[in-house]
């Protein structure tokens, strides 16, 4: 084969890339470009999705178990005390450590009589991750979650 077969073969090709010569590559700048783009605020969003989530499922057990910790008391004082130290308990095995006090509520006679009611809430602010360093502490940036139980104290429990 002569080098004038060969040009002739070849030549709409050569033509092609003379036309789209500075296209070579943007695809994959592109897709970078919008994968960042896109996926910083996804995994942002997915994050503080999972620190609410953490900071309710804590908050709700910490409330059951200081419920169940208080109504098996025999006095008062006693009662706040096993409660607050399950309260403490239940937070840390989700990690929250800075939750503060739980309040605790009396319902349908004195507290700790046979047949009682006890309320305990217990609120958490979530802490945004990343907004306390952009915006400084005192901009907010947190979500608060509370959580509320009711227990009842046994009926046949001794006074």
């Amino acid at each position: 084969m002569t080098p004038l077969a060969s040009a002739q073969v070849h030549p709409p090709a050569r033509r092609w890339s003379r036309r789209c010569g500075g296209e070579e590559g943007n695809a994959l700048v592109e897709f970078t470009y919008l994968s960042v783009l896109l996926m910083v605020p996804l995994v942002y969003v997915l994050l503080t999705v999972f620190l609410v989530q953490r900071a309710a499922f804590g908050t709700t057990e910490a409330a059951r178990q200081a419920g169940r910790a208080y109504t098996r008391a025999t006095t008062v004082d006693e009662a706040e005390r096993r409660a607050t130290a399950a309260v403490g308990l239940a937070l840390r095995d989700q990690g929250i450590t800075d939750a503060g006090p739980p309040t605790f509520e009396c319902l349908g006679g004195a507290c700790l009589t046979p047949g009682s009611r006890v309320r305990v809430t217990i609120t958490y602010r979530v802490k945004l991750p990343l907004l306390g360093a952009v915006f400084g502490k005192g901009a907010g940036g947190t979500i608060p979650v509370t959580a509320s139980h009711l227990e009842y104290v046994d009926v046949f429990k001794a006074p």
